[in-house]
């Protein structure tokens, strides 16, 4: 049956590869044989009957049929590991250090880490909501466990990772002069928000100028609600009955988007493979209205 060349063994390997564009970089992050993985993907092509990888100059990516089998794969995967961290919760005990960025806490996330804290009463969550640079070095440090942040602030590769869609958005009743410079409301450095705003503005010709600088994103949609500016937000963090959407493009008229990952420390134990596990089932179930895969 089709349904027999889901072996979790055969489907993590595929999305390893796929993650990594190519069998040699995978095979060296798994510390195993490329020809091992070679073997593996030849072994589910058989069983599901279809070419899933099309080489190139520079590594392989996924055919059309390997592109609808990855996203089914990560889902099989995660909730595989969902199961297993649910099935042991009750025996966890010990601490877990985790580090979430700021401008993407959103309720599920924290939400996950809530369940697991009621359900495993002898655990300890360690939690951190700062900016991703922050997080990248404290993650480095070996200071944090599990880490969410944008991508371009780690220097390793994400477990999983995803495109955040960022708006710009003024108050409701603010109409930003094309003839005045554009009043923006950022967050403090380090930040790649902040210097996306400014290269993307620049690149169109848009004069600008800093009108508040803050840490928090309490206080940077206050300012916006407020009428001081305009400022970059994800999706979720628009309110609709106090803010409005702004059509700025970059010179391309692209709009503008952030690689974030969940990045995860090698020696992992089973407190943090089953807060893993849960990380990654919220962000599957909030995919469709949050994330885009990247």
């Amino acid at each position: 049956m089709i349904s027999e060349a889901f072996d979790p063994a055969l489907l993590r390997t595929f999305v390893a590869v796929c993650r990594h564009g190519s069998l040699s970089r995978a095979a060296q992050q798994s510390g195993r044989a490329q020809s091992a993985l070679s073997t593996q993907i030849r072994r589910l092509e058989e069983r599901v009957g279809k070419r899933l990888l099309h080489r190139t100059g520079r590594g392989v990516v996924p055919t059309t049929e390997g592109e609808m089998l990855l996203g089914y794969a990560q889902r099989i995967l995660a909730l595989g590991e969902a199961a297993a961290a649910r099935l042991g919760e009750r025996a966890l005990h010990g601490n877990v250090r985790v580090g979430l960025s700021e401008d993407v806490a959103i309720a599920a996330l924290p939400a996950a880490l809530a369940r697991l804290r009621r359900s495993c009463p002898d655990l300890h969550l360690e939690i951190v909501i700062d900016h991703s640079d922050a997080l990248a070095q404290a993650w480095q440090d070996g200071v944090l466990d599990i880490a969410i942040g944008a991508c371009s602030a780690f220097s390793a590769d994400p477990v999983q990772a995803w495109m955040v869609d960022l708006q710009w958005v003024c108050a409701i009743d603010e109409a930003p002069d094309p003839a005045r410079p554009i009043d923006l409301i950022v967050y403090a450095e380090p930040c790649a928000w902040r210097r996306l705003m400014f290269q993307t503005l620049a690149s169109a010709g848009r004069d600008f100028r800093v009108a508040l600088t803050s840490h928090n994103i309490g206080a940077i949609c206050a300012a916006v609600e407020l009428g001081l500016g305009v400022a970059l937000l994800t999706p979720e963090a628009v309110r609709p009955n106090t803010m409005r959407v702004l059509p700025i493009a970059d010179a391309d008229g692209h709009g503008l988007s952030v690689r974030y990952g969940l990045f995860a420390g090698k020696r992992a134990t089973p407190c943090s493979r089953a807060l893993l596990a849960l990380l990654r089932e919220s962000l599957q179930s909030i995919e469709p209205a949050f994330v885009r895969q990247g």
